[in-house]
């Protein structure tokens, strides 16, 4: 097994381990996912019908406002949410959102496109204070 290491901005939220699901797709928490199932929902997102519940999200960029911020907080109270969101870039709206739901979030990557650093099924730890992500391979 070979790890790599990722650094990024510095982000926010707990230190994060689990497994990678990845698309080159965009997010919004409002319209891309069923709360209630713990699944990305949208016939035309990327990742239609896999769970997000437990996972390390990796995506291209946060899309939404206010409505997408606040959404992370209620999937955190409900209990089903991914570990952590890895983006390219993400928006200043949605890192509130997953500040106030203490959900680890990361973006700006050093080594370029975070969707083509990454696979699906791969482990992945996440240190945003240190602003770095380690896959394991």
């Amino acid at each position: 097994m070979s790890t790599i290491e990722l650094k990024c901005h510095v982000g926010i939220g707990p230190d994060v381990e689990g497994e990678a699901l990845v698309a080159a797709d965009n997010f919004s928490a409002r319209y891309d996912l069923d709360r209630l199932k713990g699944v990305f929902s949208r016939p035309q997102h990327a990742l239609a019908g896999q769970s997000y519940d437990g996972k390390i999200l990796v995506l291209n960029t946060a899309k939404g406002g206010v409505a997408s911020a606040w959404m992370l907080h209620e999937m955190k109270s409900r209990g089903l949410f991914p570990k952590a969101i890895l983006f390219n870039a993400a928006n200043t709206i949605l890192a509130q959102g997953a500040a106030l739901a203490d959900l680890s979030m990361c973006d700006r990557f050093e080594a370029g496109d975070v969707t083509a650093l990454i696979e699906t099924g791969e482990h992945v730890q996440v240190f945003p204070e240190k602003g770095l992500v380690i896959v394991e391979r």
